[in-house]
């Protein structure tokens, strides 16, 4: 048994940091997606906001719904007040791991690249139809100016 508070130990000091903060995986916060166990990832940092569920303003639904998962983007669109990201602090237990954090940033670049060239896929053809009416114009007047 002293083994295996002993490897216990040693498991809980790998995931920790230099600073003492507690480094989760996804495959760790995945599972904590229940009315009882709710853990959220917001801005790489994990919560546990079992004990939040009901109380939080509009409703445990939309909570649940996140659970277990990265809820930035729910969480920025809501357009949360500055004491909401205070009160967020008291359940902060621990930060998302570095390997996980990259999948999370290659996906965000993926998006950018893709919104650039959605951006692109408008613009062009816009140009070339300003520059082809114009151009058209010029040789209409011509024509009839001959």
């Amino acid at each position: 048994m002293g083994e295996e508070t002993k490897d216990r130990i040693i498991a809980d000091s790998a995931n920790c940091g230099n600073n003492g903060v507690r480094y989760y995986t996804l495959e760790e916060i995945t599972v904590h997606n229940m009315n009882k166990d709710t853990w959220l990832i917001i801005h790489d940092k994990v919560y546990d906001i079992s004990s939040f569920l009901e109380e939080h303003p509009g409703g445990e639904e939309v909570l649940l719904e996140q659970a277990g998962t990265d809820a930035t983007a729910s969480f920025e669109d809501v357009g949360h007040s500055t004491d909401a990201r205070e009160m967020l602090q008291q359940y902060f237990i621990g930060e998302l791991h570095m390997d996980d954090r990259q999948k999370g940033n290659t996906s965000k670049e993926t998006t950018n690249s893709e919104s650039s060239s959605s951006w692109a896929m408008w613009v062009i053809p816009a140009v070339i139809a300003v520059v082809v009416g114009i151009l058209y114009r010029f040789y209409i007047f011509e024509h009839k100016s001959s």
